[in-house]
């Protein structure tokens, strides 16, 4: 696979109908290779079915066979190419590195937008920038954290409070429960005594007369 990886390139490894890497290639019956999607929609505009690149003509439409080993060489050469071009990100407008960024719009801009679209705008470096944002968004981490550390000792101490509120109201309805239940005895006793006196004095008269 390395031998394979070092001696084919790009362009050996392109369909000749859309000219790009073979995207899920497949092989036709005289040997040429295209991407699946390209051939399927070649032969759909077709009358007769042929081979794009030797012009051979089939009878009936072929069978597609999958070539894994062009599909693997083809995923390695997109992978690199995409790593290779990712790093560098150019200007849609001049066609230049962005290299600088404009804090008063706060978009990245390249050096010939200073003088046009950005003229008279405060520039800096990007990387200066981005080391700027960088500190600001850990102080914001940390503002956040400090606003949840103290807003969770907020709520602790709340729920402390109702708990003790909990408890003074319990034992306050406890005391009451006391008092009331002492009170209605005191009542009774005296219901009691009150009526053992008139009793008495029911007696006395009976006995008297």
């Amino acid at each position: 696979m390395a031998c394979a990886n070092t001696s084919w390139s790009e362009e050996n490894l392109s369909c000749s109908i859309c000219l790009d890497v073979f995207n899920s290639p497949v092989s036709t019956a005289c040997g040429h290779n295209f991407c699946r999607t390209c051939i399927t929609k070649f032969w759909d505009e077709q009358v007769q079915y042929k081979c794009p690149f030797c012009n051979k003509l089939f009878n009936t439409r072929p069978d597609l066979q999958v070539n894994t080993f062009l599909s693997e060489l083809a995923a390695q050469i997109r992978t690199t190419v995409r790593v290779k071009e990712q790093p560098y990100l150019m200007c849609k407008k001049h066609e230049r590195l962005l290299e600088l960024f404009c804090q008063t719009e706060q978009v990245c801009v390249c050096l010939l937008c200073t003088v046009t679209d950005h003229k008279s705008h405060p520039v800096v470096p990007l990387k200066e920038e981005y080391e700027v944002k960088t500190v600001q968004l850990g102080k914001r981490g940390a503002d956040v954290q400090q606003m949840i550390q103290e807003r969770k000792l907020k709520i602790k101490e709340i729920k402390y409070t109702v708990e003790l509120s909990n408890k003074d109201a319990d034992r306050e309805i406890a005391q009451g429960g006391q008092v009331f239940t002492a009170l209605i005895f005191q009542i009774a006793k005296r219901f009691a005594a009150n009526i053992n006196i008139l009793l008495l004095r029911r007696i006395l008269t009976s006995c008297i007369n």
